[in-house]
């Protein structure tokens, strides 16, 4: 028998990641970004870019409402980003495939530091400037003639594969 979200008995966990999301603007992405982040325990999400569209009603159709469960605030300016993460010390992943960046199941990460995701914008990728702050870069390894995926789909895959190795 099927079980309802009352009845699941998943744990309850959250884990010590953030989620940055560089310029997305999709809002079907945003609402699944925190859908799926309250899944897997993120923390909080940071949108950085201007006007991000944050329009609940129509984040909601597929957030199913757990934008209001996964803390998360706007940044502007890139610089400002780059302040914040620093000062909190976090090790920054960029999700991206790049000439330096290795496969996920590579990733290792400090146990002694949150880490922030990066993830990038749904026509550009993740910015040169957070790539370049960026302690680390990791890409999915694919093996089709596609050399990308959505970038939800993506976060999917990162999320399981992180969490899965704290559990």
């Amino acid at each position: 028998m099927q079980l309802n979200h009352d009845e699941n008995q998943f744990e309850r966990k959250t884990f010590p990641i953030i989620i940055v999301c560089d310029n997305i603007y999709f809002q079907q992405n945003i609402g699944s970004l925190f859908r799926i982040s309250e899944a897997f325990g993120v923390e909080k999400i940071i949108f950085l870019g201007k006007e991000v569209p944050l329009t609940p009603r129509k984040i909601n159709k597929t957030s199913r409402s757990t934008h209001l469960h996964v803390p998360h605030l706007t940044i502007e300016d890139p610089n400002e980003l780059i302040n914040y993460l620093r000062k909190n010390d976090y090790e920054t992943v960029a999700l991206e495939i790049t000439t330096t960046s290795k496969p996920l199941k590579k990733l290792t990460v400090p146990t002694t530091k949150k880490t922030a995701l990066i993830i990038g914008s749904e026509i550009n990728g993740v910015s040169k400037t957070l790539l370049s702050i960026s302690n680390q870069i990791v890409h999915i390894p694919m093996f089709g003639t596609n050399s990308s995926m959505n970038v939800v789909q993506a976060t999917s895959i990162f999320l399981y594969e992180f969490t899965s190795s704290k559990c």
